[in-house]
């Protein structure tokens, strides 16, 4: 059982290892003009709660930082994913308290939230 336990650990850390390593790749990448957006991505979000997230909340996060303030229709046109789906993705990050709503007229948009960004 403890075995288990461990070798279940073991591979979970090789996994942030990948994904950190992947980061460092992206950062240190020669061509600045394809890695400009990464480096911003890099330095502003918090890897570790980036990294703390389900894929599917990771992945609406990283897309509403890309764009900036959107709707949930517009997260959903660069995600491929329904409008309703990405409005729950997005609201779950606003009551964890990573992303921020507010309404401009009829619309309401979301964007991120100081506590994704570095202190």
């Amino acid at each position: 059982m403890d075995s288990e336990l461990l070798e279940q650990v073991v591979n979970n850390l090789k996994e942030i290892n990948s994904k950190l390593d992947r980061i460092i790749v992206q950062i240190e990448c020669r061509d600045e003009q394809v890695c400009e957006k990464d480096r911003i991505i890099a330095d502003s979000l918090d890897v570790i709660t980036l990294l703390s997230l389900p894929d599917h909340l990771r992945t609406t996060a990283t897309t509403l930082f890309e764009i900036g303030p959107a709707t949930a229709d517009e997260i959903a046109n660069v995600t491929n994913k329904e409008r309703a789906v990405e409005s729950n993705y997005l609201n779950q990050l606003v009551r964890m308290n990573h992303v921020k709503k507010y309404r401009d007229g009829r619309k309401v948009y979301f964007r991120i939230n100081d506590s994704l960004k570095k202190k």
